[in-house]
């Protein structure tokens, strides 16, 4: 895992509130790395609701799976998550790993295995030896708390090189309730129906059906508007947990999620999705420029995507960004590669917005100077307009570097 936080890190950490019903203990398992966390249990009270959305990858990992059917019961009272080894294109043996893994910790607090949700994140092809948490979840079981939100969050980590965390407090009825969230990933980022691994947690009392589709809409534009490298993981996976314990305090019980109750809820939950998918982006393996891509004047909302994706998983964009070189000749490649409507004499670019192409050619007023120096900020917005239409969309990336190379080139040394 790198040693060094990443230049684009959040300056400061939330102070992370308890969650009512939500506890959280952290261990050292040695399943992959040595001498650090990397097996985190939430234990979640009774009523707990659960919705999720998954990797659309057609390899998905055991944990997927199991989840995946779990879900359908639409009640959860643990969450075990390991670091270092990803149980995916494990066979039979993953399976019966997920199985086994379950049964450990249904045990250690009393519940059905079909109350457990699983995460696994690391390394793809390796068994994972799920006898490594017979006796650990046992003792984390007895020794969760309200706790530590952020050795939670740095139990789930591999190659990141912070812990990302978000928080928000909003009213339902007339009742406070909070929204806590974490997440992993730095590296294999890019988004198909959900991406990395991240949990939500909430004391709000919302039933599972409507806290799906607040989940299943909300990932689109903010989870599923990053990019790393381009490389969809097989072990993505978004879980939420309400635990309902606002109900105590006057929360009303909502069951629909077009209750118009749930509006500033749904704003809020957004922005926790939001906040920690940026800081995915701030983390990129190797990263030293956030990238905000924003195309407007597409035929539409869906092709606006498609473009923007293009440009951002473009290695010929990312490495000029990563050498503060202003090539908006690349930016024009990735354009006109995307496959959707486009008129080369049309389009105008701009970084951090200075203009630089307009109408299909550089921009009359075009001074190299001057966008030099803005290519040596720490954010990097390119602006594309296309003059089709009012498609618009916005997705978050970053540069690609040297170092992003030497991480993954001994990842698994």
């Amino acid at each position: 895992m790198p040693s060094a936080v990443s230049p684009l890190a959040p300056p400061e950490v939330p102070n992370m509130p308890v969650i009512a019903g939500v506890k959280l203990a952290t261990a050292a398992a040695g399943i992959r790395y040595q001498g650090r966390t990397d097996v985190l249990l939430a234990i979640l009270d009774k009523g707990t609701t659960v919705a999720g959305v998954f990797t659309r990858s057609k390899c998905p990992s055991a944990p997927v799976e199991w989840c995946r059917a779990k879900l359908k019961g639409g009640k959860a009272r643990a969450l075990v998550v390991n670091s270092g080894n990803a149980n995916a294109f494990t066979g039979k043996t993953g399976r019966q790993s997920t199985a086994l893994t379950a049964a450990i910790a249904a045990k250690a607090i009393g519940c059905g295995a079909n109350e457990v949700f699983l995460a696994s994140t690391g390394v793809i092809g390796e068994p994972l030896d799920a006898t490594k948490f017979d006796g650990v979840l046992g003792s984390l079981a007895d020794g969760a708390s309200t706790g530590d939100w952020m050795s939670a969050a740095e139990a789930i980590m591999t190659t990141d090189t912070f812990p990302k965390v978000a928080t928000a407090t909003v009213k339902l009825g007339n009742t406070a309730v909070t929204i806590n969230g974490m997440a992993k990933g730095a590296g294999m980022i890019a988004p198909d129906m959900a991406t990395m691994l991240s949990f939500i947690f909430t004391d709000a009392p919302i039933a599972a059906g409507a806290l799906q589709s607040l989940l299943k809409s909300g990932v689109e534009d903010t989870f599923n508007a990053v990019t790393i490298d381009g490389d969809t993981s097989t072990s993505d996976t978004l879980l939420a947990f309400a635990t309902g314990a606002a109900a105590a305090n006057g929360a009303p019980k909502i069951s629909r999620a077009s209750d118009p109750r749930l509006n500033a809820f749904t704003k809020a939950l957004r922005e926790v999705m939001a906040d920690l998918s940026e800081q995915i982006a701030r983390d990129g393996e190797g990263a030293r420029k956030l990238v905000e891509i924003i195309v407007e004047g597409a035929v539409s909302k869906a092709s606006a995507r498609k473009i923007a994706m293009s440009v951002a998983n473009s290695p010929l964009v990312k490495t000029a960004l990563a050498g503060e070189d202003a090539n908006w000749g690349r930016v024009v490649m990735a354009v006109g590669k995307a496959g959707q409507p486009a008129d080369r004499d049309k389009l105008s670019i701009a970084f951090n917005g200075i203009r630089v192409a307009k109408s299909g050619a550089r921009d009359p007023s075009y001074d190299e100077a001057e966008v030099s120096a803005t290519m040596k900020e720490p954010k990097i917005q390119i602006r594309i307009g296309l003059g089709l239409g009012k498609g618009r969309d916005r997705v978050l990336t970053c540069d690609l570097t040297k170092e992003y190379v030497a991480i993954n080139g001994d990842y698994r040394s």
